[in-house]
């Protein structure tokens, strides 16, 4: 843990920009849970979030690392596929301002310091790092595993048991096996090139993979920020902008 402030790595985490009430306003916000906040600040970092507005990848410079955060489905177009019944409320800006930031973090050079800015991508977040280079996704995955069990109900997580690849990043993290807090219906399908599975669910579900000439860029299919007692994924995060 940083015990002084000064010390503490800076984290980006991508936001939402919704429709939200709070007062007497209702009004499209930037927002983001505050779990993604709690997890940073608890594994040593301070949380700056980046608004899907104005895009501007030269923002990194002020940061130690990077969170793309979960959220709504990506937009099929993106990787060229038509629309399932299944695939609403999707978002098209801001699926390409965290691809943008997505690239300009494996872009990144620093003096002294292996290329890229270490990157955690969750749930939304790996799959948009997936298309960012070049993947696919199953835009509806009960169709393909034959169970709900990754979004079990609305608003309710499912858990998920994950076995993961030896000698991966995600394996000296996590170790052979982890169970994660999950909610999602879309995932990995045709994987991008410049990516490596290093996590699967038992149903075959993809559920971490990396980019394996960076220090440190990993994107999972779960959500690490719901199990606030183990915050080994932040903590990681955190050391590796040491």
């Amino acid at each position: 843990m940083v015990s002084n402030a000064s010390d503490r790595p800076r984290i980006g985490i991508t936001t939402y920009l919704e429709p939200a009430i709070w007062g007497i306003w209702q009004r499209e916000a930037a927002l983001l849970p505050r779990v993604y906040l709690d997890a940073v600040v608890a594994a040593g970092g301070t949380p700056l979030l980046l608004p899907p507005v104005g895009t501007d990848p030269s923002v990194l410079g002020v940061l130690d690392g990077l969170v793309i955060a979960g959220g709504c489905d990506v937009d099929p177009a993106a990787y060229g596929a038509t629309p399932h019944p299944e695939t609403i409320g999707t978002s098209p800006g801001r699926d390409q301002h965290d691809a943008a930031l997505i690239q300009a973090a494996l872009d990144w050079e620093r003096p002294g310091r292996p290329t890229g800015l270490p990157l955690l991508a969750v749930c939304r977040g790996l799959q948009v790092l997936n298309v960012a280079l070049g993947g696919t996704l199953h835009q509806h995955l009960p169709e393909v595993v034959a169970h709900d069990d990754h979004r079990p109900a609305p608003a309710v997580f499912g858990s998920t048991e994950i076995k993961v690849e030896p000698g991966s990043l995600t394996h000296r993290i996590l170790g052979a096996q982890a169970t994660g807090s999950c909610y999602h219906h879309q995932a990995i399908d045709v994987l991008a090139p410049a990516l490596t599975v290093t996590a699967r669910a038992g149903d075959g579900t993809i559920e971490a993979a990396e980019v394996a000439d960076r220090a440190f860029a990993l994107g999972i299919q779960w959500h690490p920020e719901e199990t606030p007692d183990d915050l080994r994924l932040f903590t990681a995060l955190i050391r590796s902008t040491r």
